[in-house]
Formats: C-alpha cells, structure tokens, sequence
C-alpha cells in the first residue's frame, strides 16, 4: 500500500484535505483523533496522564480537559515531553494496527500535525504539506475562538514554513477558496498518488521513454535528493547504508536531465536489500541490480552497490571534478546538449555519456592527486 504523511501548519487548511482525500478513496488516519482516543475515560492511557499531572487536568465528568492540559503543556516543554511520551506510543500503535488492515491496494494518508517536528518524514513514501500565508491562518484561527495573541503563539510555537516545505514533496496552497482546494487535491490523486499506489503493488518502476532532454539547474534537486536518501537511508538502516547524490543534478549549476541519480552503498547487495528497496517505493529495474522510483512524479534511479564496488568512489569523484573545474562541465555539457539536439535514443544517449565519462576519469584522477581528493565516507 501508499503511504502518505500529510501535514501542514495550524489554521493551513488539513483537515479540508484530509477530509477531500477521504471522499476521493483514500484511507486517513487521524493522529489528533488518536490522540484523544488513548486518552479517552477508562483507558490506561488517561489513567498514566493522571498520575503524571494529578487530578486537576480532568474535567467534572473525569475525562481529559484538553484546554487546561493544552495550557499546562504549552508553557512547560518538560511537561509537555511528558505528555507527548504518554501518547505518541500509543498512538503509534494504534496506527499501525490500522494501516495493517487497510486494504493491500489502499492509499493510506497519515493525518500528523508534527510529522516534520517529530522526524517522521521518511518513513512515509510520500510527504503532503498543506500551506497558508501566515496571515491567513491567523484570521482563521481568531474565527475559531482563538484571541489574535493566543493564535499568534501557537503558530510561532511550531516550526516556520520553511523547514515543513524542505520536507514536502508535494505542496497543496490553500491561500484560495474551498473549490481551487479541492481541484488541487483532486488532481494530486489522479495525476501521482494513484498512479504510485499501482506502480508501487505492482512493482513498476518508472523510467522515461522519451529522447532526453537537457533543464537548466534546478535548486530544488539537492532538496528533492535530500528527501529520497533519507528515505532510502530509513529503508536500509539496518544495512548501514552509505547514500550520495551523483550524476549531473549533482552538480551545482549544471543544466540536467531531470532525473535524481543516487548511489547506495552497503556491505553486501542481497535480497534484503532490494527488498527493502521496492517497500520503501524503489522497484527493481529487470535484469538488473538497479532500482527506480515508483512515483510517477518525480523520475529516480538508485544504484544499490557493495562496499567493495569502485563504482561509487568514482561516481563521487567525477561529480566533484565536474564541481570544481567548469571547463570540465562545460565540456560534458556540451556533449549532451548536442545529443539532446540530435534526439538520440535514451540507450544512446546512455551509451554516449559512459563513454564520455570513461575517457574523462583519468584527468579526473589527476585532479584528485593534484588537489588530494579523497572519498571522505
């Protein structure tokens, strides 16, 4: 099944997504309602919350009052450590429990306000962040019957926009009206998450078919990159995996075809690793020990590789030469802009560029003993 971790800031507008994806099909599991679930009266959830604050977080009835415990926790991180180690277990588990009998085909959407916060990002095949102008969601919140300062608090009490975008690979801007909301949603459904479902049940990988094609750099690869080694790196953790970003979006400045080229290196490429691989949204290319992305919206290929495989000192360092001498880049640009013209195949376009990089290691040797380059990890 799909995983998707969905979040967003307070007053962004999640719960309208949530509830759009849910109309739509999609399986949504609540952390905030979890979270009073495990607290609910009578549960051994509750009766822990007691014994760590007293009496006074209960209301006349004995259930939780989650304003004065809101209060209690807002103006005292130890308290609110204590609390957050009282509840995120259990619902962790009951999440689990839940995903496990989801359907095998189901698109499961992980409601989890502090999915970024608590570091979750990568164990989900694909992060949706819900965003609003600050602004906006201040007003929304006074609607709710926050004062202006209360509202404003909470809001600067979570992390700033910046850090949840670096973690989103999809960004839903609910700055509009409920109906371009829903046409966005909507079209992240149809256009990429079910398409990742069936290609990641199918074990599809996804490759282009078309003659390549070269974009100007994009400054948003190291950060697409950044998102998929931690994921990859979650996947493998129990292989110690060792996880570069190679190949021409590497390189700073460097126009590219837009695929995302990863090396991962281990201590030996088994089944587990493969395996662990395709889980985690990578299938398996045929006859190969390469894998690519299932998400039809962001093409990927990853290179599993033994610790004792030269490929990935050499990777690293022609990515590093390229990095530092632009007549070098130049050069290897040069080269692909003139087969992209030519509208090669992809096979040679492929072909071409290995030759290309076989005749230009030795000067790249050259420059690693001249500057002494080495493998740093």
């Amino acid at each position: 099944m799909l995983k998707v971790g969905l979040t967003g800031g307070i007053g962004a507008g999640k719960s309208a997504v949530a509830a759009r994806l849910t109309e739509l099909g999609a399986v949504v599991i609540d952390a905030d309602v979890l979270a009073r679930d495990v607290v609910a009266p009578g549960s051994d959830g509750l009766a822990e919350v007691v014994a760590a604050f007293g009496e006074t977080v209960l209301d006349a009835t004995g259930a939780l009052d989650r304003a004065r415990m809101a209060a209690l926790v807002f103006a005292d991180p130890a308290a609110r450590r204590r609390l957050e180690a009282i509840i995120h277990p259990r619902v962790r588990a009951r999440t689990r429990e839940l995903i496990e009998a989801a359907p095998a085909d189901a698109i499961v959407v992980n409601d989890v306000p502090l999915l970024v916060e608590t570091g979750l990002a990568p164990t989900f095949h694909l992060v949706v962040v819900v965003w609003a102008p600050e602004t906006l969601r201040l007003e929304r919140l006074v609607k709710r019957g926050l004062t202006p300062q209360d509202a404003q608090a909470r809001i600067t009490a979570q992390i700033d926009d910046q850090r949840r975008r670096a973690a989103a690979d999809a960004v839903v801007d609910n700055s509009g009206d409920l109906t371009q909301l829903r046409d966005q949603v909507d079209r992240l459904w149809r256009e990429r998450l079910l398409g990742y479902e069936r290609n990641l049940r199918l074990r599809h990988p996804v490759t282009s078919q078309e003659p390549a094609s070269l974009r100007d750099h994009d400054a948003d690869w190291a950060a697409q990159y950044a998102r998929l080694a931690a994921r990859i790196g979650h996947a493998l953790a129990a292989h110690d995996p060792r996880v570069d970003h190679i190949g021409a979006t590497a390189v700073p400045g460097m126009a590219a075809v837009d695929v995302i080229d990863i090396m991962v290196t281990v201590p030996e490429v088994d089944h587990r690793v493969h395996a662990a691989l395709e889980e985690a949204g990578f299938p398996r290319l045929a006859g190969s020990d390469d894998h690519a992305g299932a998400d039809p919206g962001r093409l990927v290929q990853v290179y599993p590789r033994s610790a004792d495989s030269p490929e990935r000192r050499r990777a690293v360092l022609l990515r590093d030469w390229l990095t530092a001498d632009p007549d070098a880049a130049a050069e290897y640009t040069t080269l692909r802009r003139r087969l992209v013209q030519q509208r090669v195949e992809q096979r040679e376009y492929a072909r071409a560029k290995a030759a290309w990089w076989a005749a230009a290691l030795p000067r790249a040797e050259e420059w690693a003993g001249a500057t002494g380059w080495r493998l740093t990890h």
